[in-house]
């Protein structure tokens, strides 16, 4: 049995009925659990008059073979339900059968304009005060059509019905004021808001031959849009609910539709003026009022020629607009307008023409937006108008929505093109650039949101506007998602840590430069390489068993690989996730390409080296599986996370982008100080595939595929620079975490977990948001793992730091981290300001996504470790085996 439609009876006995889209059930009924009350079909046999609802709301979805019973068996009950009066609570189950000959309600189509809408089935509401012949034959009328049909029988009922459902038409019984009076119905429905889009039919008794048909105008001043001679006839009234659905109801509903526009125009940042054919203002939008200083009460109905005019305009610039514009033809330009305050203001201005009722024009709408030009310029709008007017179509100048000029040093266009007086044809090609210049849409969004501050100090009160003096200032740094440490950030841990990690360092002091020569050996260990991925080593393979748990040891794979883990994690981790098959090569290309890339990791780095590369890849291999990642990724942005955290740190040289930039590297020049390290690794990732066929793993998929993989892997790459750290964080929380904990708190959510990530598919966007966080994480997950291995990797990355402090006070170069000292540093306070800066915040927004609790318990772990040792004063990795208790 399907699912029953839900029936509510309210307090004055009125039953709605609501149809379950996907009842089964084979039978037609409705029953009132009220001792032995039945009701069949919505018809009421009772013997307890006061037992019966005012109103019956049904959708029939199977027309029945004959009407004449079921009239019958209405009229037996008819005189009871028009006496019932008493409300009445019941509980009522009802169910329904669908049948493919019936005809079904459905949505339609409706266009309006470039709207394209979607009408919901009619709902018709017949007001009767018995039921008889002409009540049954709009009842089933509605059925045929396909329409929700209520049915009232008190004007009470009536209204409440109207309140609840807003029904498109009403049919109200005029033939009888024994009963109730219909005008009264009428008006009393009309009083209330949501009848403005509803059609109201009266129901008027025919008149004898000899008898002069009565006038409608006392009908349309009660409120009724027509009136129905009355015909029981079900095909009559068929085809009067049609053709109001089809005339008045699809006018209605194109009106209704308005709404939407309008709720568009009140918010629009534009300031939008729509006036009639004489001008006489019909409407202005908030923004319009701002601009201005009006009130909407101010402006509506008035000319334009009431309002007060700038004396700034030229004396014939409105009758050459309005001679333009009354042609059909759309004028844009520079024009002065007053405020109310008196101020004059400089608009761009772009007025359209829109033709209506007989093909006449009948509104003019007006754009308007604050124009910035220089302040020397008087009349800038003049020779636009005339290139305009003429025929030309190059645009205006078209300033940001400002009101003061920021550009102090931009070109005046009016002197450009003055100073060629003698050459007619090279002025206007100079002036037609310069105005098309000044009109692009370039702006970004940081520049919008500064301009329409801008716009908003206008009326803003003292305070206000210096306030908002101050956020300019912030919003127009460079760093705008970088935190800044405050001056009671006394911690030269952290100060140091973040400046050496988030700059690109001082500019070179001194000639010393700095070249680190690469390792292009590809082979440096006497362990042999396997041939395929089953004939590793039993101890290797043994170990990489467990690659896929969080808890792997990656320095025990290093022990046993003689420091080559990344050939072997590499060969596994990428036959698990298919990369052979996607990039269509051989397992001995792979094989070979991940010699190759190891070998340009330089083992003598403590930190940086192939066993970090490969710490990245198992991390981020293990992100691949969550079921969240896993969902909103497609096979290629898995080969290119994999493949972009193998090759993300090679040939690094053990120090930092501020010590390459310090020491005037050949690397910080050729990369211009910006990104220096990682664009390095992508470049020369992609020399040493493409160098040579036999390990070149891309050299069998097309172009397409392969520029796509590509732009993928750089992405990636770039996102584990420090610069942008914040920036990628905060992205990915307003843009994938926000959306999502929306989404699962909303009460209308119905959507699983599953269909909420594929929809991140339809959005590349996010999804590389989601790989940029990956990655980023993958990077530096070491305060997220087991404890030993937090601890070795704190280590060697301290002793890396240590290494290019002593080497930069050899070559007399400025010191980036002087905290690490190797004398002095505190390793655990370095660890927690790295934890508390860097990892807190952007792993609790990675947890919120792609769910890992053991990393955060480890993480917790970690840090309570480096707490403790802190508190106690202790700057190694570990407590002094004296206070080991």
């Amino acid at each position: 049995m399907g699912c029953a439609p839900s029936i509510h009876v309210s307090h004055s006995g009125v039953i709605y009925c609501r149809d379950s889209e996907e009842s089964n059930s084979p039978h037609q009924t409705t029953t009132i659990s009220q001792g032995t009350n039945t009701l069949h079909g919505l018809f009421v046999k009772t013997d307890a008059a006061d037992s019966i609802p005012s109103v019956l709301s049904y959708q029939s979805r199977q027309p029945p073979p004959s009407a004449g019973p079921r009239r019958k068996e209405r009229r037996e009950s008819g005189g009871a339900s028009a006496r019932s009066r008493t409300p009445h609570c019941c509980s009522v189950e009802a169910e329904t059968q669908t049948s493919s000959s019936s005809p079904k309600a459905s949505t339609t189509e409706v266009q309006v304009g470039p709207m394209r809408l979607t009408q919901h089935p009619i709902q018709v509401l017949l007001v009767f005060a018995k039921e008889d012949n002409q009540s049954n034959g709009f009842w089933w009328a509605c059925d045929r059509a396909g329409y929700r049909c209520h049915i009232a029988w008190t004007p009470e009922s009536a209204l409440e019905c109207f309140l609840d459902k807003h029904q498109e038409i009403i049919v109200i019984d005029h033939r009888n004021s024994k009963y109730f009076d219909a005008e009264d119905i009428c008006r009393s429905i009309r009083a209330t808001e949501p009848s403005e889009h509803t059609v109201i039919l009266a129901v008027v008794p025919r008149t004898s031959a000899d008898q002069e048909e009565t006038s409608v105008l006392p009908l349309l001043d009660a409120g009724f849009d027509r009136q129905f001679l009355e015909n029981s006839s079900v095909t009559a009234c068929y085809n009067e609910l049609v053709q109001i659905e089809h005339g008045e109801v699809r006018s209605q509903f194109k009106l209704r539709a308005c709404n939407a526009v309008f709720t568009a125009l009140d918010h629009c940042q534009e300031a939008v003026e729509i006036t009639n054919e004489d001008h006489v203002i019909q409407y202005v939008n908030p923004a319009f009022e701002r601009m201005m200083g009006y009130c909407k009460g101010e402006l509506i109905g008035k000319e334009l020629t009431e309002l007060p005019k700038s004396d700034k305009n030229s004396a014939d610039l409105l009758d050459n607009i309005n001679t333009f514009i009354k042609k059909g033809k759309e004028w844009q330009g520079v024009y002065y307008a007053r405020r109310k305050s008196g101020d004059n203001i400089q608009q761009h201005v772009k007025i359209t023409p829109v033709v209506g009722q007989g093909g006449q024009i009948r509104h003019f709408v007006s754009l308007k937006r604050l124009h910035c030009t220089n302040e020397n310029n008087k009349q800038p709008y003049k020779s636009h108008h005339e290139d305009k007017y003429t025929g030309d179509n190059s645009h205006s100048e078209s300033g940001s929505y400002k009101c003061k000029n920021r550009r102090k040093d931009s070109a005046d266009v009016k002197s450009i093109t003055s100073q060629s007086s003698d050459a007619p044809s090279l002025q206007t090609r100079r002036y037609s650039s310069m105005a098309r210049i000044h009109s692009m849409t370039i702006e970004a969004p940081i520049t919008k949101v500064i301009n329409i501050i801008n716009a908003a100090q206008e009326n803003s009160p003292i305070t206000v506007a210096e306030a908002l003096d101050r956020v300019l200032e912030i919003l127009r740094t460079t760093e705008l998602y970088s935190p800044q440490l405050g001056t009671k950030d006394e911690d030269p841990h952290t100060s140091d840590l973040v400046g050496g990690l988030m700059n690109d360092g001082l500019r070179r002091l001194s000639g010393n430069e700095y070249v680190f020569s690469k390792n292009m050996n590809l082979s440096h260990t006497h362990l042999p390489v396997p041939n395929t991925i089953n004939d590793v080593p039993p101890c290797i393979a043994q170990l990489l068993d467990n690659e896929e748990s969080w808890d792997f040891n990656i320095f025990e794979l290093e022990a046993v690989t003689n420091k080559r883990p990344l050939v072997y994690l590499g060969l596994k981790v990428f036959a698990r996730f298919g990369v052979s098959e996607f990039l269509n090569c051989s397992e001995a290309t792979l094989r070979a390409w991940l010699q190759v890339i190891e070998a340009n990791y330089h083992s003598s780095n403590s930190y940086h080296n192939s066993t970090h590369a490969a710490d990245v890849l198992h991390a981020t291999a293990f992100f691949l599986g969550k079921e969240r990642v896993k969902g909103s990724l497609d096979h290629l942005d898995e080969v290119a996370a994999l493949i972009a955290a193998t090759i993300h740190d090679v040939d690094h040289p053990g120090r930092t982008n501020s010590f390459l930039c310090n020491a005037g590297s050949e690397l910080a020049v050729l990369y211009n100080d910006t990104a220096v390290l990682e664009s390095h690794h992508t470049a020369l990732a992609f020399q040493l595939t493409t160098k040579d066929s036999k390990y070149n793993i891309f050299k069998n998929i097309d172009r397409n595929r392969y520029r796509t993989l590509r732009q993928a892997i750089i992405d990636m790459v770039l996102a584990t620079e420090m610069t942008k750290h914040f920036e990628h964080v905060n992205k990915f929380v307003n843009s994938i975490n926000k959306p999502m904990a929306s989404e699962e708190t909303s009460p209308h959510s119905e959507g699983s977990d599953t269909e909420y990530t594929a929809n991140i598919k339809n959005f590349p966007d996010n999804q590389t948001l989601i790989k940029r966080m990956m990655i980023k994480c993958a990077d530096v997950a070491n305060p997220c793992r087991p404890l030993e291995l937090c601890i070795e990797w704190a280590g060697r990355i301290s002793e890396e730091y240590f290494a290019q402090t002593d080497e930069e006070k050899r070559q007399g170069l400025p010191v980036v981290m002087p905290v690490f000292d190797r004398n002095t540093c505190s390793i655990p306070k370095s660890q927690i300001s790295f934890i508390d800066y860097f990892i807190t915040d952007m792993f609790d927004a990675w947890d919120a996504f792609a769910h890992l609790p053991v990393l955060m318990q480890h993480l917790a772990n970690n840090y309570k470790h480096w707490k403790t040792l802190d508190d106690l004063k202790c700057k190694s990795l570990r407590l002094p085996p004296e206070n080991n208790n």
